[in-house]
């Protein structure tokens, strides 16, 4: 992986633009979570309801401080498996776009340790969105080709790179209750 590609999908990222680049498990579709056109056409790319809301993946907890709450019972569990291949919802911020955790008062996020994204992150100097590359119901696309196949020519850019080697999409907790959502 080229710095210049990276650089070169930061730069689509902040112009609006949707990325899809390897994460843990998928491949999947990044975009700027506070800008709405890119969410709306995110969702339209997807096939997806905007009440499902988005995974947040950042380069480091600080990253994701503006959108969520780490509760203080859970702060050093969290702390302690990230940058990892686990996704947490955590409280959410007031006055955040309610298309971030689809309408609820919650956003699911994760310090990533790929990395690619995480460079990515760092780069933009923000999280991002980051949902699995597929069309709503679809499985996810595991390589470029099988991403290609999905959204053609609509996306801004298919960065290449390794999946982080896991099986199966990353476990999902609840920050409040500590109970796994997804395994």
């Amino acid at each position: 992986m080229s710095s210049f590609q990276i650089r070169l999908a930061v730069e689509k990222l902040g112009k609006g633009g949707i990325v899809a680049c390897p994460t843990e498990s998928v491949y999947g579709l990044s975009c700027d979570p506070l800008n709405q056109h890119a969410i709306e056409r995110l969702l339209a790319l997807k096939q997806r309801p905007d009440t499902k809301g988005f995974i947040l993946i950042a380069s480091s907890i600080e990253q994701l401080e503006p959108f969520v709450t780490i509760p203080d019972n859970r702060r050093a569990e969290i702390e302690q498996g990230w940058p990892g291949p686990i996704t947490w919802v955590l409280p959410a911020k007031e006055g955040l776009p309610a298309w971030i955790g689809g309408g609820r008062d919650s956003i699911a996020a994760r310090v990533t340790a790929h990395p690619i994204m995480a460079e990515i992150c760092a780069l933009y100097g923000g999280c991002l969105v980051s949902t699995s590359a597929n069309l709503s119901g679809q499985p996810p696309a595991r390589n470029p080709a099988q991403v290609r196949k999905q959204f053609d020519d609509l996306l801004d850019m298919i960065l290449g790179g390794k999946l982080g080697g896991l099986a199966r999409p990353t476990p999902i907790r609840d920050a409040v209750s500590g109970k796994f959502i997804r395994r």
